[in-house]
């Protein structure tokens, strides 16, 4: 993965969990990283010094990813602190536990704007460059939900299906640029977000008998990032509980 060395990569909801597993990964492969977050400033700030502490650059970028402004304002700010963005990971998503009775409009609306819409508006701000230079890796982080029933929301499942329809559409037509555009689908995973699924016991259902840690996630997505002819694909890494 040499090739990184000279890649930088914006990791949006880099702060903590997946996404500040796929962070470190990518900076220990030789990217310097931008470590988006919207509240947790702290948490944002450990990761970017454990990056620093492996020889490699990085920056906290603060910005809400559901806003257009704040995503061209994040893109900028990237840009002038790191250079241009070459690898996109639209990791940033929550999860709010709702059964049919109670999910509500607001609860919809939230949850498609910062697990679908957010990787729209950051695509779209990272493409100009990507195109320019005629190398792009874009990796969205999706979900076993995409494609079966889940244990969050019937929301949560259609912002993740969504976002790996938008995986493919974008990468049919940036394959000719040199840009690829794959997504990412975990099971359950070892992270707060996952902790209520973890604590209602759903880990005995899983084939391989555990759930699994954002490590094994980060490698799946620095694996697609290294592949050039990979585009358009749906990688499931959820220890053998659904067969994409």
């Amino acid at each position: 993965m040499s090739e990184l060395n000279n890649r930088v990569a914006l990791v949006t909801g880099g702060s903590r969990g997946i996404g500040k597993a796929i962070a470190l990964t990518l900076a220990k492969a030789g990217a310097a990283i931008a470590v988006n977050y919207r509240e947790r400033g702290d948490d944002a700030a450990a990761v970017v010094e454990a990056i620093h502490k492996t020889g490699r650059r990085a920056a906290a970028i603060k910005a809400d990813v559901s806003l257009g402004a704040a995503v061209r304002s994040m893109v900028y700010e990237v840009e002038e602190r790191l250079g241009p963005i070459d690898i996109l990971v639209n990791n940033a998503g929550m999860a709010a536990f709702r059964d049919l009775d109670n999910i509500t409009e607001n609860d919809f609306d939230r949850t498609i704007a910062v697990n679908l819409k957010s990787a729209f508006l950051c695509t779209q701000a990272v493409l100009p460059g990507m195109r320019a230079r005629r190398w792009g890796r874009i990796v969205n982080i999706s979900s076993i939900a995409a494609r079966g029933a889940g244990g969050v929301s019937v929301v949560y499942n259609a912002s993740k299906a969504g976002m790996e329809g938008l995986t493919r559409g974008y990468a049919a037509r940036l394959a000719s640029d040199g840009v690829t555009v794959n997504a990412v689908a975990p099971g359950l995973i070892d992270t707060e977000m996952g902790k209520p699924l973890i604590e209602a016991g759903i880990a005995a259902r899983i084939p391989v008998g555990r759930v699994g840690t954002g490590d094994e996630i980060a490698q799946a997505v620095l694996m697609v990032v290294g592949n050039g002819y990979m585009t358009g694909q749906t990688v499931a890494v959820n220890g053998g509980g659904a067969f994409l």
